[in-house]
């Protein structure tokens, strides 16, 4: 079985991948989510055909090189061998209406693909969307050119796609399977907020107001605190994904915010959480929470599981949005549900006979 993919986009996300996905061939212990999946589809299945991407530096090189191409700045952990996938010149749309400009040189010269007939050509299985915070139209752009060749679409940006009527009923119609939206990290900030709120009510606690702040020095956080990229989709689908459990959801006081882009923290994320509520005798408590994490390799691990589930949804014939999948590996998904609920419906998606 092999699963060949393409993305939209080769930021850091993208180099934590391929390295990644590098070091297991090489030998590197698999740590993932769904560890399951392995008898499914083993993780060698996944091989990377092709990219898109408007930096004039990263066009025209093998994925393998471009990976490297500043400013991506991600932790090194694995140099991959040739990969035979070559980055071709997308679209820029709205991908650039930001702080990155000025980082992201483009070459007006370098001819622009057809994004269509380059999926349909190379026989690509899943398009994964990993474009910049902000860039509606451009995500929207390579779904509906991913259903067009018939591919598989794994939105792993906070851009509508999954929980875009048309695009649901699309991928219907075309009977193929749509994971979105914007991913969730492996062991992120919202994750662990998420958990810390849900906390408060299983114990019998009232969580009143909750606070997250996050900075790094990628081009993610140059994006996001630039333009007002913030508000378009993150900061909804961060609070989404803390507070949608929680019984007095409507009325917790929840402020989710990227508060700065620093350069020198290079793909570093770190992230400051404050949870503020009352417990019996309606006496105060506060829990407060300091996290780092390398941010590319959180997202990727997560894609990484969710390929698999959409190439495994494509051979079970699928089509439209797949619930369990998008809940569990999303922030903001057509349907939240508790991860423990997600999880063991995706086994039974994935295995209908355990």
């Amino acid at each position: 079985m092999t699963i060949r993919v393409a993305f939209a986009g080769c930021g850091n996300v993208v180099s934590a991948f391929v390295q990644g996905s590098a070091a297991l061939r090489k030998g590197a212990e698999p740590i993932g989510i769904l560890s399951a999946l392995d008898a499914f589809c083993p993780p060698n299945a996944v091989e990377i055909a092709v990219a898109f991407d408007v930096h004039r530096g990263r066009v025209g090189k093998d994925l393998s090189e471009a990976i490297f191409v500043p400013p991506n700045n991600t932790q090194f952990v694995c140099q991959p061998d040739g990969l035979g996938a070559p980055v071709l010149k997308g679209p820029v749309l709205d991908g650039l209406e930001s702080a990155i400009v000025h980082h992201i040189p483009v070459n007006d010269g370098q001819a622009v693909a057809d994004v269509t007939r380059e999926l349909r050509e190379r026989r690509i299985d899943v398009l994964v969307i990993v474009l910049p915070t902000g860039a509606q139209r451009a995500a929207e752009f390579y779904a509906d050119a991913a259903l067009d060749a018939g591919c598989a679409v794994v939105n792993g940006m906070p851009a509508t796609i999954a929980r875009l009527p048309g695009m649901a009923a699309k991928a219907l119609e075309r009977r193929l399977p749509i994971i979105g939206d914007d991913v969730k990290s492996q062991v992120g900030a919202t994750l662990i907020h998420r958990a810390l709120a849900s906390l408060f009510p299983m114990r019998g606690a009232v969580l009143d107001r909750t606070i997250q702040l996050d900075w790094g020095g990628d081009m993610d956080f140059c994006n996001l605190t630039s333009n007002g990229r913030y508000e378009l989709g993150k900061r909804q689908g961060k609070t989404e994904s803390v507070i949608s459990a929680l019984p007095n959801r409507d009325t917790v006081e929840a402020q989710i915010s990227a508060v700065d882009y620093i350069p020198f923290l290079r793909n570093q994320k770190e992230a400051y959480t404050r949870l503020e509520g009352r417990i019996f005798g309606g006496v105060s408590v506060r829990v407060d929470v300091m996290m780092q994490v390398i941010d590319g390799y959180n997202s990727a691990g997560i894609l990484f599981d969710a390929i698999r589930v959409a190439s495994i949804a494509m051979e079970l014939g699928h089509s439209g949005v797949v619930n369990p999948a998008c809940s569990l590996f999303c922030k903001n998904p057509p349907m939240q549900q508790d991860d423990a609920v997600a999880h063991e419906q995706l086994m039974s998606f994935i295995d209908p006979t355990r």
